[in-house]
Protein backbone atom coordinates (compact mmCIF):
# COMPACT_ATOMS: atom_id res chain seq x y z
CA UNK A 1 0.00 0.00 0.00
CA UNK A 2 1.27 3.44 -0.94
CA UNK A 3 0.87 5.99 1.85
CA UNK A 4 0.62 9.73 1.25
CA UNK A 5 1.37 12.03 4.19
CA UNK A 6 -0.62 15.27 4.29
CA UNK A 7 0.24 18.11 6.69
CA UNK A 8 -2.14 21.11 6.73
CA UNK A 9 -0.23 24.24 7.72
CA UNK A 10 -1.47 27.75 8.45
CA UNK A 11 1.29 30.12 9.64
CA UNK A 12 3.42 27.25 10.95
CA UNK A 13 6.92 28.58 10.30
CA UNK A 14 7.87 27.90 13.96
CA UNK A 15 6.79 24.25 13.91
CA UNK A 16 6.80 22.80 10.40
CA UNK A 17 10.57 22.20 10.23
CA UNK A 18 10.58 20.17 13.46
CA UNK A 19 7.59 18.21 12.23
CA UNK A 20 9.22 17.33 8.91
CA UNK A 21 12.53 16.53 10.59
CA UNK A 22 10.76 13.95 12.77
CA UNK A 23 9.17 12.39 9.69
CA UNK A 24 12.47 12.02 7.86
CA UNK A 25 14.24 10.79 10.99
CA UNK A 26 11.68 8.26 12.22
CA UNK A 27 10.01 7.22 8.96
CA UNK A 28 12.73 7.52 6.30
CA UNK A 29 11.63 6.41 2.84
CA UNK A 30 8.32 5.22 4.29
CA UNK A 31 5.87 7.59 2.62
CA UNK A 32 5.08 7.48 -1.07
CA UNK A 33 4.80 11.27 -0.98
CA UNK A 34 4.84 14.06 1.60
CA UNK A 35 2.50 16.97 1.00
CA UNK A 36 2.35 20.19 2.99
CA UNK A 37 -0.82 22.19 2.38
CA UNK A 38 0.06 25.87 2.73
CA UNK A 39 -3.34 27.03 3.94
CA UNK A 40 -3.31 30.76 3.12
CA UNK A 41 -0.26 31.35 5.29
CA UNK A 42 1.08 34.87 5.63
CA UNK A 43 4.40 33.88 7.18
CA UNK A 44 7.32 31.75 5.88
CA UNK A 45 5.60 28.37 6.13
CA UNK A 46 6.03 27.65 2.41
CA UNK A 47 9.67 28.73 2.35
CA UNK A 48 10.57 26.55 5.34
CA UNK A 49 8.76 23.48 4.00
CA UNK A 50 10.26 23.81 0.53
CA UNK A 51 13.76 23.48 2.01
CA UNK A 52 13.08 19.78 2.59
CA UNK A 53 13.92 17.67 -0.44
CA UNK A 54 11.03 15.56 -1.59
CA UNK A 55 8.33 17.61 0.14
CA UNK A 56 5.60 18.93 -2.14
CA UNK A 57 4.05 22.23 -1.00
CA UNK A 58 0.57 22.96 -2.34
CA UNK A 59 -1.25 26.23 -1.81
CA UNK A 60 -4.86 26.33 -0.62
CA UNK A 61 -6.24 29.86 -0.74
CA UNK A 62 -9.39 29.18 1.27
CA UNK A 63 -8.35 29.34 4.91
CA UNK A 64 -9.76 26.56 7.05
CA UNK A 65 -8.70 23.16 8.32
CA UNK A 66 -11.28 21.21 6.35
CA UNK A 67 -10.37 23.09 3.17
CA UNK A 68 -6.74 22.14 3.73
CA UNK A 69 -7.59 18.51 4.42
CA UNK A 70 -9.75 18.36 1.28
CA UNK A 71 -6.96 19.85 -0.83
CA UNK A 72 -4.71 17.12 0.53
CA UNK A 73 -7.23 14.46 -0.45
CA UNK A 74 -7.50 15.87 -3.97
CA UNK A 75 -3.71 16.13 -4.34
CA UNK A 76 -2.61 12.81 -2.82
CA UNK A 77 -2.10 9.75 -5.01
CA UNK A 78 -1.48 7.06 -2.39
CA UNK A 79 -3.80 4.23 -1.38
CA UNK A 80 -3.80 5.51 2.19
CA UNK A 81 -3.68 9.12 3.33
CA UNK A 82 -2.11 9.94 6.67
CA UNK A 83 -3.00 13.28 8.23
CA UNK A 84 -0.87 14.87 10.93
CA UNK A 85 -0.63 18.44 12.22
CA UNK A 86 2.27 20.81 11.65
CA UNK A 87 3.11 20.93 15.37
CA UNK A 88 3.41 17.14 15.73
CA UNK A 89 6.51 14.98 16.04
CA UNK A 90 6.20 11.55 14.49
CA UNK A 91 7.43 8.78 16.82
CA UNK A 92 9.46 5.78 15.76
CA UNK A 93 7.55 2.78 14.40
CA UNK A 94 4.39 4.85 13.84
CA UNK A 95 4.43 3.96 10.16
CA UNK A 96 5.04 0.27 10.82
CA UNK A 97 2.07 0.17 13.19
CA UNK A 98 -0.11 1.79 10.55
CA UNK A 99 0.80 -0.73 7.86
CA UNK A 100 0.40 -3.65 10.26
CA UNK A 101 -3.08 -2.49 11.29
CA UNK A 102 -4.36 -2.14 7.74
CA UNK A 103 -2.67 -5.34 6.53
CA UNK A 104 -4.17 -7.45 9.33
CA UNK A 105 -7.60 -5.82 9.17
CA UNK A 106 -8.85 -5.34 5.60
CA UNK A 107 -12.19 -4.09 6.92
CA UNK A 108 -10.51 -0.99 8.34
CA UNK A 109 -11.15 2.21 6.37
CA UNK A 110 -9.61 4.49 8.98
CA UNK A 111 -7.48 4.26 12.11
CA UNK A 112 -6.49 6.93 14.60
CA UNK A 113 -4.69 7.30 17.89
CA UNK A 114 -4.23 9.72 20.80
CA UNK A 115 -1.84 12.58 21.37
CA UNK A 116 1.09 12.66 23.75
CA UNK A 117 1.87 16.27 24.69
CA UNK A 118 5.64 16.63 24.81
CA UNK A 119 5.73 20.06 26.47
CA UNK A 120 3.57 19.64 29.60
CA UNK A 121 4.40 18.77 33.20
CA UNK A 122 3.94 15.20 34.47
CA UNK A 123 0.68 15.91 36.37
CA UNK A 124 -0.98 17.39 33.30
CA UNK A 125 0.39 14.60 31.18
CA UNK A 126 -1.29 12.11 33.52
CA UNK A 127 -4.60 13.97 33.28
CA UNK A 128 -4.38 13.73 29.49
CA UNK A 129 -3.69 9.99 29.81
CA UNK A 130 -6.89 9.71 31.89
CA UNK A 131 -8.82 11.61 29.21
CA UNK A 132 -7.80 9.20 26.48
CA UNK A 133 -8.40 6.09 28.56
CA UNK A 134 -11.52 7.10 30.50
CA UNK A 135 -13.36 9.19 27.90
CA UNK A 136 -11.99 8.92 24.37
CA UNK A 137 -11.43 5.18 24.12
CA UNK A 138 -14.73 4.21 25.82
CA UNK A 139 -16.52 6.74 23.60
CA UNK A 140 -15.01 5.10 20.52
CA UNK A 141 -16.38 1.74 21.66
CA UNK A 142 -19.85 3.16 22.29
CA UNK A 143 -20.15 5.11 19.04
CA UNK A 144 -18.05 2.81 16.90
CA UNK A 145 -15.65 5.54 15.83
CA UNK A 146 -13.13 8.12 17.02
CA UNK A 147 -10.65 10.20 15.02
CA UNK A 148 -8.05 12.64 16.25
CA UNK A 149 -7.49 15.18 13.49
CA UNK A 150 -3.71 15.35 13.77
CA UNK A 151 -3.22 11.61 13.94
CA UNK A 152 -5.30 9.54 11.55
CA UNK A 153 -4.96 7.47 8.40
CA UNK A 154 -7.76 6.66 5.97
CA UNK A 155 -8.15 4.82 2.70
CA UNK A 156 -8.32 7.34 -0.11
CA UNK A 157 -11.14 5.58 -1.91
CA UNK A 158 -13.18 5.57 1.31
CA UNK A 159 -12.71 9.33 1.74
CA UNK A 160 -13.74 9.86 -1.87
CA UNK A 161 -16.77 7.62 -1.44
CA UNK A 162 -18.12 9.88 1.34
CA UNK A 163 -17.29 13.02 -0.73
CA UNK A 164 -14.37 14.06 1.44
CA UNK A 165 -14.38 16.67 4.17
CA UNK A 166 -17.24 18.96 5.12
CA UNK A 167 -15.95 22.48 4.46
CA UNK A 168 -18.89 24.01 6.32
CA UNK A 169 -17.27 22.87 9.58
CA UNK A 170 -14.72 25.48 10.61
CA UNK A 171 -12.64 23.55 13.14
CA UNK A 172 -14.17 21.82 16.16
CA UNK A 173 -15.95 18.58 15.34
CA UNK A 174 -14.45 18.10 11.89
CA UNK A 175 -12.59 14.98 12.96
CA UNK A 176 -15.69 13.43 14.53
CA UNK A 177 -17.67 14.24 11.39
CA UNK A 178 -15.21 12.44 9.14
CA UNK A 179 -15.04 9.48 11.55
CA UNK A 180 -18.82 9.18 11.74
CA UNK A 181 -19.30 9.23 7.98
CA UNK A 182 -16.45 6.80 7.34
CA UNK A 183 -17.89 4.39 9.91
CA UNK A 184 -20.93 3.96 7.68
CA UNK A 185 -18.87 2.31 4.95
CA UNK A 186 -16.25 0.44 6.97
CA UNK A 187 -14.49 -0.01 10.29
CA UNK A 188 -13.02 3.04 12.05
CA UNK A 189 -10.67 2.04 14.85
CA UNK A 190 -9.20 4.19 17.62
CA UNK A 191 -5.93 2.61 18.79
CA UNK A 192 -4.41 3.71 22.10
CA UNK A 193 -1.11 2.18 21.02
CA UNK A 194 -0.79 4.55 18.04
CA UNK A 195 0.13 7.88 19.69
CA UNK A 196 1.41 11.03 18.02
CA UNK A 197 3.58 13.53 19.88
CA UNK A 198 2.33 17.10 19.67
CA UNK A 199 2.53 20.50 21.34
CA UNK A 200 0.09 21.65 24.01
CA UNK A 201 -0.19 25.14 22.55
CA UNK A 202 -4.00 25.09 22.49
CA UNK A 203 -4.12 24.04 26.14
CA UNK A 204 -1.72 26.83 27.00
CA UNK A 205 -3.50 29.37 24.82
CA UNK A 206 -7.06 28.88 26.05
CA UNK A 207 -6.80 26.68 29.13
CA UNK A 208 -6.66 22.92 29.58
CA UNK A 209 -10.09 22.50 31.14
CA UNK A 210 -11.84 24.77 28.66
CA UNK A 211 -10.19 23.07 25.69
CA UNK A 212 -11.07 19.58 26.91
CA UNK A 213 -14.71 20.56 27.49
CA UNK A 214 -15.00 22.17 24.05
CA UNK A 215 -13.65 19.04 22.34
CA UNK A 216 -15.89 16.72 24.35
CA UNK A 217 -19.04 18.78 23.72
CA UNK A 218 -18.38 18.98 19.99
CA UNK A 219 -17.68 15.24 19.80
CA UNK A 220 -21.00 14.50 21.50
CA UNK A 221 -22.83 17.09 19.40
CA UNK A 222 -21.61 15.65 16.10
CA UNK A 223 -22.12 12.07 17.29
CA UNK A 224 -25.71 12.57 18.42
CA UNK A 225 -26.94 15.66 16.55
CA UNK A 226 -24.90 15.48 13.38
CA UNK A 227 -23.23 18.89 13.68
CA UNK A 228 -20.81 20.69 16.03
CA UNK A 229 -22.00 23.28 18.52
CA UNK A 230 -18.96 25.53 18.10
CA UNK A 231 -19.05 27.84 15.09
CA UNK A 232 -15.86 29.77 15.73
CA UNK A 233 -12.35 28.98 16.88
CA UNK A 234 -9.18 30.85 17.76
CA UNK A 235 -5.93 30.42 15.86
CA UNK A 236 -3.16 29.74 18.39
CA UNK A 237 0.36 29.97 17.04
Amino acid sequence: MKISLVIPAYNEEKYIATCLESVFKNAPDFFYEIIVIDNASTDKTREVAEKFKGVKVIHEAQKGLTSARQKGLESATGDLIAYIDADTKMPKDWGKKVLKSFSKNPQFVCISGPYIYHDVKPLKSFSVWLYWHLFAYPASLITGYMVVGGNFIAKKDALEKISGFDKSIAFYGEDTDIAKRLSKIGKVKFILGLPMHTSARRFKGQGTGKTAIIYMLNFLSVAFKGKPISKDYKDIR
